[in-house]
């Protein structure tokens, strides 16, 4: 299949699917290094990357009576926009979906106290390479980043 996509599209398709997997575990290694984090900080960590018919919540936790959903997002030095403006309307719509969806899947009472969060990951090169994600990576917390309107 790879070889058939390689021939009918070119170079230019597997330097795209490099690309891509490069970019999915750079995003994978920055929500390994946020789930961490916020155990250090004394979340609990419910669930990673619930998955449901309106979207994906990256990480469900746990701390004090909230139960917080987190987007993760990571980017690389090189790019510049913060990763948090990577959140627009759009995006923050489907995580509140999602996490109703989740929310009914667990059946948790409507009046659970909710917060939605933003954990903006900056990695260094070194950061995005490094297979057991210990590379430098600078860490933005935003707490209650959005609301449920």
């Amino acid at each position: 299949m790879f070889k058939r996509l390689l021939n009918k599209r070119g170079a230019g398709a597997s330097d795209a699917l490099i690309g891509a997997n490069k970019k999915a575990e750079v995003g994978r290694l920055g929500e390994q290094a946020a789930a961490r984090y916020l155990k250090k900080k004394g979340y609990r960590i419910l669930e990673r990357n619930f998955s449901g018919r309106f979207g994906e919540v990256d990480i469900i936790a746990r701390k004090g009576d909230a139960l917080v959903f987190v987007e993760v997002k990571t980017r690389s030095r090189s790019e510049y926009a913060a990763p948090k403006e990577a959140v627009d309307a759009r995006k923050a719509g489907r995580i509140i979906k999602a996490s109703q969806e989740y929310m009914q899947r667990k059946g948790l009472p409507e009046d659970t106290r909710v917060r939605f969060d933003v954990i903006g990951i900056t990695a260094v090169a070194e950061a995005a390479t490094d297979s057991a994600g210990k590379g430098e990576m600078i860490i933005e917390h935003i707490e209650a980043a959005f609301d449920a309107v």
